[in-house]
């Protein structure tokens, strides 16, 4: 994997073999970067990445200047891999937390800008989620929640479902706030 843009623009970061994870690919992410990229200035938001895994997708945040990054991972290895990796590459803003994502939900209050969800594959409850996205009230009034997934799965009917891209085998459905002040 590798950082697409931003202040470590082509940085190569190898995971251990070992890690239970299944990094974005270079292309999606590409791809939702740009989305993004149209809509936020990134030095200005602050950003939850649920299931971080290796940390791929808050190191693309943190390079394009993002300074406030929560990582939040139930695997000790992962976080750890993703505290190393980011004090190697100077990213202060990231916060790695060793947490179970619906647990962490349900117990927190922060309003984020960006909330990015990408959970493994075969996992149930990615609308449980959502709910607590929204039930929680933890996404800012003009702020995205983000959800990998397989084609198989479809939120085109859930609450404040907004779009859903495909990208080769990775598809991103996207959730907004109804319009609404904070």
């Amino acid at each position: 994997m590798r950082i697409i843009s931003g202040s470590h623009k082509s940085k190569r970061i190898t995971a251990p073999k070992n890690l239970p994870v299944r990094p974005t690919t270079d292309m999606a992410k590409e791809s939702l970067f740009n989305i993004l990229n149209n809509r936020y200035y990134f030095d200005e938001i602050t950003v939850l990445d649920l299931f971080s895994g290796t940390g791929n997708i808050s190191y693309e945040f943190a390079s394009r200047g993002s300074e406030q990054i929560l990582s939040v991972d139930k695997n000790f290895h992962c976080i750890r891999f993703i505290e190393k990796t980011a004090g190697e590459l100077g990213f202060d803003s990231i916060n790695p937390i060793q947490a179970d994502v619906f647990e962490f939900l349900s117990k927190h209050n922060q309003k984020y800008d960006i909330i990015f969800a990408d959970a493994p594959f075969d996992m149930e409850g990615l609308n449980e989620i959502i709910a607590l996205v929204f039930e929680k009230n933890i996404l800012s009034s003009f702020g995205m929640l983000i959800i990998e997934h397989p084609k198989e799965q479809n939120f085109e009917d859930q609450a404040n479902f907004t779009e859903k891209r495909r990208y080769g085998n990775v598809n991103f459905s996207f959730f907004e706030c109804p319009n609404s002040e904070d």
